[in-house]
């Protein structure tokens, strides 16, 4: 274990495991902030039954959640990178699809799967706000937009947050999925690292402790925000 620990140091993998959590962060927040607005655009749509658009929603968030999660990553890499190679080929930049593509696959595909997750949490959220509530407001004749920005999204988001929580947990871990598609991320990178040292238990516990790290700050910061709206609510 000590010459394991050793090697990690030495061999400048502490600086690696660091641009790896770097990628992973990185992924997780642009994912969780696209997929936040997804799901905001399509709960509200499916809480205010917006026909046909509705359908369209249903069978977003059935189609996501119900097929896993690596074969979404796979559909979305392998079918894309063909047909961007093909134009960046006819415009003459055929290295296009290798540079920076795989981070962007991996936001869209992660983003798609947290804003499906994340349409449902809103929706809850809406549906969980009482009527009562719109309706005093309709009744003192408060135009639409101002009755959403001061009576439903503060609800809304009050209402939504331990959901969006554990959302972004498990779009934390979600990322560790892009590996297969050559992102250098923290599980890649833990990847590469034990095959070089062949020291798989040391690379993958380092890995394990990183990401709890990162779910446990959030946590913390997660708790705090909901600790905050609360406290404004009440005001």
């Amino acid at each position: 274990m000590e010459f394991g620990l050793w090697q990690v140091w030495e061999g400048g993998w502490v600086g690696a495991i660091l641009r790896g959590a770097a990628v992973t962060i990185a992924v997780a927040v642009a994912a969780m902030l696209g997929g936040f607005i997804v799901g905001v655009a399509c709960g509200l749509i499916k809480w205010g039954r917006v026909r046909p658009l509705t359908y369209l929603v249903d069978g977003y968030t059935a189609l996501v959640r119900g097929v896993p999660e690596l074969l979404i990553i796979y559909l979305l890499f392998f079918s894309s990178v063909e047909f961007v190679g093909k134009v960046a080929t006819a415009f003459g930049y055929a290295g296009l699809a290798d540079s920076g593509y795989a981070f962007i696959i991996a936001v869209i595909s992660i983003g798609a799967i947290s804003g499906a997750y994340s349409t449902e949490v809103v929706r809850g959220a809406l549906a969980a706000i009482p009527q009562g509530h719109i309706e005093a407001a309709r009744a003192l004749g408060l135009p639409g937009p101002r009755i959403f920005r001061r009576i439903i999204a503060p609800q809304m988001l009050r209402i939504a947050v331990p959901g969006m929580n554990n959302v972004w947990q498990v779009t934390i871990k979600d990322t560790a999925l892009v590996s297969v598609v050559g992102l250098q991320e923290l599980m890649r990178t833990a990847f590469i690292g034990s095959g070089t040292t062949r020291h798989p238990f040391i690379f993958y516990l380092i890995a394990a402790v990183v990401y709890l790290a990162i779910t446990l700050v959030s946590q913390f910061g997660i708790d705090q925000a909901e600790r905050g709206l609360r406290l404004r609510e009440r005001k």
